[in-house]
């Protein structure tokens, strides 16, 4: 078996580099995302970029580091890295330090759901620090509440059940701190359904308010985002999010899950991209 799948690895990738002959995915690119997948057991990760006018996976390789990205950057060229007008990524450095370095023309746009996580998971950290000091001092019926409320608290507002929403009103009566730091993670969820403009002046609201919170992971957080106040701001402006990026993932995974996975990271990059780039490889005649 292990045989077939090396030998059916070793057509998907012949065929891709048949198919990439006729074909320059690189040429006319405006607008992209990039980010990572775990492919494997063990840290074996995959970097993808996906063109966000096409839908279309344009490149992909094994790595998750900053060598990763310039190693894309230096196929694409000095040209059309110049072209580039939006990329869209998470806050990981390994990929926003080269594109700031090498596509002077493009504006970084900062995925809006890992901008609402980190917010998230300031909260659970204030979550977990009231839960440990009522441990500690004994009080065994509100570290169980607490420990109940976890969902309560990272649900969206609008997705609450009425159990929930009770769990929410019991904080707001018996934990201000960690009622606070809930308000302070749903503020930050609504900048992203705002018009630019009035996003813009919430955020800075919400800045403002998370500094004097005395909350210390949303004080941190706050530092964090105003180090990255215009990806953040362009991410609204430009309407861009990594969701493309994401879709291309999951269909990543599908076909890793239906090989029951694969020894090569090559075998995974050349059936990605001939399910994903719309390659058609030539054909017997």
């Amino acid at each position: 078996m292990r045989i077939a799948w090396r030998t059916v690895g070793g057509i998907c990738e012949r065929a891709c580099a048949e198919a990439k002959r006729q074909v320059d995915l690189l040429a006319g690119l405006r607008r992209i995302g990039i980010d990572e997948i775990s492919h494997r057991k063990g840290q074996r990760y995959l970097t993808v970029v996906v063109c966000h006018d096409t839908g279309r996976l344009v490149w992909a390789a094994a790595g998750r580091d900053r060598a990763t990205v310039e190693r894309f950057l230096d196929q694409l060229g000095e040209e059309r890295c110049k072209a580039l007008e939006l990329v869209s990524c998470d806050m990981a450095s390994w990929i926003s330090g080269p594109i700031s370095e090498r596509c002077e023309n493009a504006e970084l746009c900062l995925d809006p759901f890992h901008v609402v996580g980190l917010a998230t998971d300031a909260l659970d950290e204030m979550r977990r620090e009231v839960w440990n000091e009522a441990r500690r001092a004994g009080q065994a019926a509100l570290a169980k509440e607490l420990k109940g409320a976890r969902f309560a608290l990272w649900k969206n507002s609008e997705n609450l059940t009425v159990r929930q929403q009770a769990k929410l009103s019991d904080i707001e009566r018996t934990n201000r701190p960690l009622y606070r730091a809930y308000l302070l993670k749903e503020q930050l969820r609504q900048v992203y359904h705002l018009p630019a403009a009035q996003a813009t002046a919430l955020l800075e609201r919400w800045l403002a308010w998370a500094r004097r919170s005395r909350l210390p992971p949303f004080r941190k957080l706050a530092r964090t985002i105003t180090d990255q106040r215009a990806g953040i701001l362009a991410a609204i402006e430009h309407g861009l999010s990594n969701a493309r990026v994401e879709a291309i993932n999951t269909q990543i995974r599908l076909i890793t899950r239906r090989a029951f996975g694969f020894h090569s990271a090559n075998a995974l990059i050349a059936l990605a991209m001939l399910s994903l780039a719309d390659l058609c490889p030539p054909l017997p005649h």
